[in-house]
């Protein structure tokens, strides 16, 4: 037997009443905002090639900048359950911090909605944080990422 798509594996547990979209139809679309942020501890070497630009992946803030931005936009794609939303605003920030050796990721998404925009908040912070990893990790198995929150 071929193995089950994704749309047919949630068609099938949500046919056995395990899990629902929130019906959200009923709301007027309001404006909302959200934020978070990580820190993403890279340690003494690495926050020193990223601040001469030496990680040979590149520009690793800027890159990272963009994942973020991006990643947020695929919110619903990337969560099952989430509405997808039409995000209006979104940055994310992305500073070394030479002394603490590490980068820290703000986000702030905004969005006209029926919904909340936290879920895309997150998703960007972690994204950013994750591509930090992804282009530092040959220079250090040593990155960490710490817990993100909301504000």
């Amino acid at each position: 037997p071929s193995p089950l798509s994704l749309n047919q594996s949630v068609a099938i547990l949500a046919q056995a009443g395990a899990m629902r979209m929130v019906d959200v139809g009923d709301k007027l679309p309001t404006p909302r905002s959200a934020t978070a942020a990580c820190e993403v501890h890279v340690g003494d070497e690495v926050a020193k090639l990223i601040s001469q630009n030496g990680i040979k992946k590149g520009d690793v803030l800027s890159v990272a900048r963009l994942a973020g931005i991006m990643s947020c936009k695929q919110t619903a794609n990337l969560i099952p359950l989430c509405h997808p939303l039409q995000v209006t605003f979104a940055n994310v920030q992305c500073e070394l911090d030479l002394t603490r050796a590490l980068v820290e990721v703000h986000s702030e998404v905004r969005c006209q909605g029926q919904t909340g925009v936290e879920m895309e908040a997150l998703t960007a912070c972690s994204i950013a944080a994750l591509t930090v990893y992804d282009m530092c990790k040959a220079a250090s198995k040593d990155i960490t990422i710490e817990p993100k929150w909301l504000r």
